[in-house]
């Protein structure tokens, strides 16, 4: 391989591929972390939910922020609005969260809409019950905004809270427990 030529791996350099820029500067692929963050905060709340843990994508999906980068129908990933093979950039104002499946749909696509989005999501819909079941299995406990659900200790009976903070009285029945 001659000194001019590229190396195996594709360069991600601003500009056009004739090193157009002067400082022959690469633009990042990947977002980092204050651009996630932002991210994050910028996708819609679920309700009754606690906004750290649980947001709606943006063709209106509950993900989990647990579930970044895997592939079941709570997981997510942080997409480029406009594709990065189009020229867009790996910052906040680019960025919105996608169920993986559906990101993986949208691809290198540009201009594509909430409800292109959403025919591209995984079918199924969780119950408050089962979401409840699910942050408690990743996090160990269920937090609502307005309360606070018990621990697994507290449940077994293991340990008694201190928090004053009255615990919930979750919204479904008994049937089916």
């Amino acid at each position: 391989m001659s000194p001019s030529s590229s190396s195996s791996s594709p360069s991600r350099s601003r500009g056009s591929n004739n090193n157009t820029n002067s400082n022959n500067e690469e633009r990042p692929r990947f977002f980092d972390k204050k651009a996630k963050s932002k991210c994050w905060a910028n996708a819609k709340t679920v309700p009754g939910r606690h906004p750290e843990r649980w947001r709606k994508d943006a063709a209106g999906n509950v993900v989990c922020r647990r579930f970044g980068n895997c592939q079941g129908c709570l997981c997510f990933e942080y997409d480029h609005i406009v594709p990065f093979s189009k020229g867009g950039e790996s910052t906040a104002e680019n960025c919105q969260i996608l169920q993986t499946r559906v990101n993986r749909y949208k691809s290198d696509k540009d201009g594509v809409d909430a409800t292109q989005l959403k025919g591209y999501s995984c079918e199924i819909q969780f119950t408050d019950k089962e979401l409840d079941l699910i942050e408690m299995a990743v996090y160990g406990d269920v937090i609502r905004p307005e309360c606070r659900c018990r621990t697994v200790a507290e449940v077994l009976g293991k340990f008694k809270s201190k928090d004053r903070m009255a615990a919930c009285k979750l919204p479904y029945n008994e049937e089916g427990s």
